[in-house]
């Protein structure tokens, strides 16, 4: 979906007040789909790429246990030194936030020359009038830096099934971090994928070959879970069919 102040979404583009807002949105969005009548008894998973990856382990945390699963595709559970301003520069920029929010003054790099491998792509990306493009606005940065280290801080609360995949190659998010979340997440279902010589954006910024491989590991990954589950769901309602009710 885009969010507010992304895309066709309305707002200031490439702003974020309040990163908390958002992800309500988020999840009231989903929540509601998924509670309509023709999908009870589906199941929920998540996909969030780099900031969208920020946004799901936020979701879960906010309903542990209404969804079945997760993919991360290079999540922002910690932004890149590369990227990152020096600290007293964030510190500087930090107290600026209350004065000037929407200004675009924060020093970094072109995201879309270090996101995006084929440089086709990162055409496609500048030519697209939904783009947000040019430095991060003052507020948004500040809130995209909170949410990274609050998550940092949190890895070992994710308990849902989940299946992370990073560049090795990555220098917008860390994949480092995305290392340690496989490591000390609580959930007992979780996978890790690290693709050599691959850049940021896994899903659509490589070459056809690296993105069918991406894109195998995430199917495989998805189907697998949908099995087990649904073999599940089988035997509770034929229990509750039969008069019988399980616990959960």
């Amino acid at each position: 979906m885009d969010y507010e102040g992304h895309g066709k979404s309305g707002g200031l583009n490439g702003y974020v007040k309040k990163f908390d807002d958002l992800v309500q949105d988020v999840s009231s969005h989903y929540s509601s789909i998924c509670e309509l009548e023709e999908n009870k008894g589906k199941m929920r998973f998540l996909m969030g790429e780099s900031m969208g990856g920020a946004v799901v382990l936020l979701l879960e945390r906010k309903k542990p246990n209404f969804w079945d699963g997760a993919v991360l595709v290079a999540p922002m559970c910690k932004l890149a030194e590369d990227i990152k301003p020096h600290p007293m520069v964030i510190s500087f920029l930090t107290k600026l936030t209350r004065f000037i929010p929407t200004w675009k003054i924060v020093p970094s790099n072109d995201i879309i020359d270090v996101a995006f491998k084929e440089t086709h792509i990162r055409k496609q990306v500048r030519d697209n009038e939904y783009c947000y493009k040019g430095r991060p606005r003052l507020k948004t940065a500040h809130q995209l830096l909170m949410v990274s280290l609050d998550l940092e801080k949190n890895l070992d609360q994710v308990s849902m099934p989940f299946i992370v995949l990073h560049g090795e190659d990555d220098k917008v998010t860390d994949k480092n971090v995305s290392k340690l979340l496989y490591e000390v997440a609580s959930s007992s279902d979780k996978t890790f994928k690290l693709y050599p010589n691959m850049w940021h954006g896994l899903l659509y910024g490589e070459s056809p070959e690296n993105l069918e491989i991406v894109f195998s590991d995430i199917i495989s990954w998805l189907k697998e879970r949908a099995s087990v589950t649904n073999q599940k769901l089988e035997t509770e309602l034929k229990h509750v069919d039969d008069g019988f009710s399980m616990q959960k």
